[in-house]
């Protein structure tokens, strides 16, 4: 049963690149609704944000996310992408340019990522 109301993070059809890109343009538009739509609705989902903790569950990580926005603009942009796939299974390492807005200027990092996407009912997630 939905923990949220759904909405598609991509069109019918979209495969796991276009779920990657849809997450990528809601952080950068520090939209959350969008950016949660891209999540498996599963109790289960994770996620590691950078020096934080592992956040498990949808309302916890929608949590996560909303302090990290409070923080200023972020800026995140996947420069190499390796990809494992199969038929319900896509796992991208991502070495991400990420750059934040701070009060004192902005602040540029690179960061390794790891992006699990899982073709569901509801298309890839």
């Amino acid at each position: 049963m939905p923990k949220t109301p759904y909405r598609t993070a991509a069109p019918p059809g979209a495969t796991a690149d276009d779920v990657e890109a849809a997450f990528y343009e809601a952080l950068q538009a520090a939209d959350l609704d969008q950016l949660m739509a891209c999540w498996a609705d599963d109790d289960e989902i994770v996620c590691v944000l950078p020096g934080g903790p592992r956040v498990t569950g949808a309302p916890a990580i929608r949590a996560a996310f909303e302090r990290m926005f409070s923080l200023g603009a972020i800026r995140a942009e996947p420069q190499r992408v390796r990809k494992i796939e199969t038929m319900t299974t896509s796992v991208h390492s991502v070495i991400e340019r990420v750059e934040i807005t701070l009060s004192e200027g902005p602040h540029q990092s690179w960061v390794v990522a790891t992006n699990v996407y899982l073709k569901t009912a509801q298309g890839w997630r």
